[in-house]
């Protein structure tokens, strides 16, 4: 069977959101090509001695993604364009144009795993399903990670800004929301700082396949985290299932703009006092955030950076 391929043509600063954004609309696999020097990190993080040789980097990164014949490709490619000339009002994206080319039925989906090995968060230690934990590790927290076709890894900046965050207002009493869990991994990462009870939402159904995947591969049971499909921004039915003022800390990995409509529904889901951390917002939609958070009549503890990604935290007061 051939696949449709499309080939977006952007620049490397605004190649994590425009991801964000392809993900939000339900495509995945996204293949990113960018002449991008590897850091240090990133040197530790692939278990290389020699960082290779590329050409110098350009600023231009190509956005690859793939659609069956049976897809509705034109209503798809039509919100992809409609995102993007919006993402266009406050994000450089280049030129925007898009290559269409067929190509052969590859296992495009899991080929991306051999770019993907442990790495760190601090003193964790996430590492791939398909590795093994190194003797010298076996007594670092560990949480083992298979995103399947579901978004989240741990590598990102903005799931990063989270856990952490999360592991510093988590208790042994806890119980935790994580909007748009995709993989699982916050509301993982949460019992596994002590939190009692997590609770999962994502618009994609692929969630709770990989959320249940990597909870049976961490040890963690049913009767502890809850994975359940939908937008809790307006769907009713997941609003009343996922429940009010029931949480202690509600964690949303999404972009700025889904935070923003997203901030005045969680209030009600918080208990008084409950921590609200928001990450998945560009450096430049920090002040957008920060004034949807406080309208909600949350009051801002801090904000957090990492790279070009921002984290804002709250509490119900």
């Amino acid at each position: 069977m051939k696949w449709n391929k499309f080939r977006l043509k952007t620049r490397t600063e605004a190649e994590d959101i425009v991801s964000s954004m392809l993900a939000d609309l339900g495509i995945e696999g996204v293949e990113i090509e960018d002449k991008v020097p590897l850091t240090k990190s990133d040197k530790e993080q692939m278990f290389v001695d020699i960082l290779p040789e590329t050409e110098e980097d350009d600023g231009i990164a190509y956005l690859s993604f793939y659609l069956e014949d049976d897809a509705d490709i034109p209503a798809i490619l039509e919100n992809v364009k409609r995102e993007l000339e919006e993402m266009k009002e406050f994000i450089d994206l280049g030129e925007c144009s898009i290559e269409v080319s067929e190509t052969e039925d590859l296992d495009w989906v899991n080929n991306w795993k051999k770019y993907f090995h442990q790495f760190y968060v601090d003193d964790i230690l996430i590492i791939p399903s398909w590795e093994d934990v190194k003797p010298e590790d076996e007594d670092k927290m560990i949480i083992h990670i298979d995103p399947g076709t579901a978004f989240g890894t741990g590598m990102h900046e903005t799931t990063q800004l989270c856990i952490r965050q999360i592991r510093k207002y988590v208790t042994k009493d806890s119980t935790v929301l994580d909007v748009g869990c995709g993989s699982g991994i916050l509301g993982m990462l949460a019992l596994k700082f002590g939190a009692k009870y997590s609770v999962g939402t994502d618009l994609d159904p692929c969630a709770i396949e990989a959320t249940y995947e990597n909870m049976e591969v961490n040890g963690i049971t049913k009767d502890r985290y809850e994975v359940m499909i939908g937008n809790i921004i307006d769907d009713k039915e997941v609003q009343d299932k996922a429940g009010y003022e029931k949480y202690d800390i509600v964690a949303a990995n999404i972009l700025a703009d889904v935070l923003v409509p997203l901030t005045p529904v969680i209030v009600k889901h918080l208990k008084k006092g409950g921590i609200y951390i928001t990450s998945g917002i560009i450096d430049n939609k920090e002040q957008t955030v920060v004034e949807a958070v406080k309208a909600a009549g949350l009051e801002v503890l801090e904000v957090t950076y990492q790279g070009e990604w921002v984290s804002v935290t709250a509490r119900k007061n």
